[in-house]
């Protein structure tokens, strides 16, 4: 638990009547909207989309075979290699000219995934990436600094519409310059920050570089989001920063951030605006859907967007669906890794998140780390490469240190490890995602 109380959340709950329709309607109201909409998403894709109407085709399905929401599963599902056999825009189904905005990945693992959108989806995804922001406890006049990457990336734009649809003033700093950002919190006073937890926590080793006691900074809300990230770095943050930290959670190829969030009120996981998005968990074996409450993989059907409507869209994040708490719509537990970030290492699944948790609970070590995977002979071999913080600048202790933490992931994961405590800054820090695993063994 923090040792330092935060701030009030009195001014962060939601006042009566601030909350929208579907945050609060009935699960028969819900499920009825979203049959509704299913059965329109699937027409538009199957009637617009060729690559939806050949796999429906092949499956011998067609839209007009949903009548319940359970049959959403007879129909296929939808993989980001659908989306790059089908680049730049075959997955679109309007005409290039009705699409408004194109957005796309990194392409750093093949092409690139190519994302449209209509007036009518930028207004939606305004929408939900303002309400997020409320949940979070962000109001109208707060001012927000963020600190998201600008540019094809998802990021910083949806964090940007969001938060001016929800009257927020918007300090588009983006990512980088990190000594820039903490002197544009220093000086503009903002209330909320989003940006990915790994930077946060880029921009608080600044802080304190620069002698500076965050805790007296004026953020009183984080909304940190594409990257996965335990409660213990949420506590980390939250005491060092005396502020809300709070988890928002989208993909590019379902809308961009703001698909779920966590009410500041609960942080018990987030809640699937599920007007505009059904969810499903699978078995990511077997495909077949999992009832809630049980962890797989995340699976979304879009049910309001025109330019790129997606079907039974396979994530890879692993998480579990739970009954709604502070709103009506169901929750997903933090996603606790993915099905493509898992390391197989002599037959044992990992997940970076798991690492985390452990480092996080020694205190002479700090929460920027990399996963070094090797091989020598036949076996895989992995390093864990952490920064010391910078109190711990005796070699006994770092040495203590690294044993400590050999033994607490062997006794609770089960693997040998060899980590390696390295000095303060010496890991390279992104103003994105982290880059968690680097694999250094030999491809076949």
């Amino acid at each position: 638990m923090l040792q330092i109380p935060l701030r009030k959340l009195d001014r962060l709950k939601p006042e009566p009547g601030e909350l929208d329709r579907y945050e609060v309607a009935s699960a028969k109201e819900l499920r009825a909207w979203q049959l509704g909409q299913l059965a329109w998403s699937l027409k538009h894709a199957y009637d617009n989309v060729p690559h939806y109407r050949a796999k429906f085709d092949a499956a011998g399905v067609h839209p007009n075979d949903l009548k319940s929401l359970d049959d959403i599963a007879k129909f296929p599902f939808t993989a980001k290699a659908d989306l790059r056999k089908n680049y730049p825009f075959g997955m679109f189904a309007v005409p290039e000219q009705r699409v408004a905005r194109i957005h796309a990945s990194s392409g750093t693992t093949g092409k690139p995934t190519v994302v449209g959108y209509t007036k009518s989806d930028i207004d939606i995804w305004s929408d939900v990436v303002a309400r997020s922001i409320r949940a979070a406890g962000g109001r109208p006049g707060m001012k927000l600094h963020n600190a998201y990457g600008y540019g094809l990336f998802t990021g910083g734009l949806g964090a940007h519409y969001g938060a001016e649809r929800m009257g927020c003033t918007v300090i588009p700093v983006s990512g980088g310059m990190t000594e820039r950002q903490v002197q544009l919190i220093t000086d503009f006073k903002p209330d909320i920050i989003m940006v990915t937890p790994s930077y946060m926590l880029a921009i608080l080793d600044e802080f304190r570089k620069q002698g500076l006691d965050p805790r007296k900074s004026s953020l009183r809300i984080g909304i940190f989001g594409a990257e996965p990230w335990t409660n213990a770095m949420r506590e980390e943050i939250e005491e060092a920063f005396d502020l809300h930290a709070v988890d928002i959670y989208g993909l590019s190829e379902v809308i961009g951030p703001g698909v779920a969030s966590e009410c500041v009120e609960t942080k018990d996981g987030l809640h699937i605006w599920e007007d505009h998005f059904y969810p499903e968990v699978i078995d990511p074996d077997s495909g077949n859907v999992l009832p809630d409450g049980e962890e797989g993989e995340l699976v979304f059907t879009s049910l309001t967007k025109e330019a790129m409507p997606i079907i039974r869209y396979r994530t890879r994040d692993l998480t579990r669906l739970l009954p709604g708490t502070a709103r009506a719509m169901r929750r997903m537990e933090k996603v606790t890794g993915r099905t493509d970030d898992m390391i197989i290492l002599r037959g044992v699944n990992v997940f970076p998140t798991q690492i985390e948790e452990k480092l996080l609970t020694i205190p002479a070590l700090s929460m920027h780390y990399q996963l070094v995977l090797t091989k020598t002979g036949r076996m895989d071999e992995m390093e864990i490469h952490v920064e010391a913080r910078p109190d711990a600048g005796s070699p006994d202790i770092r040495t203590a240190a690294a044993r400590k933490l050999e033994k607490a992931i062997k006794d609770t994961i089960g693997i040998t490890s060899r980590v390696i405590v390295r000095d303060p800054d010496s890991i390279e820090r992104s103003a994105g995602k982290a880059k968690r695993i680097v694999d250094r063994r030999p491809q076949d």
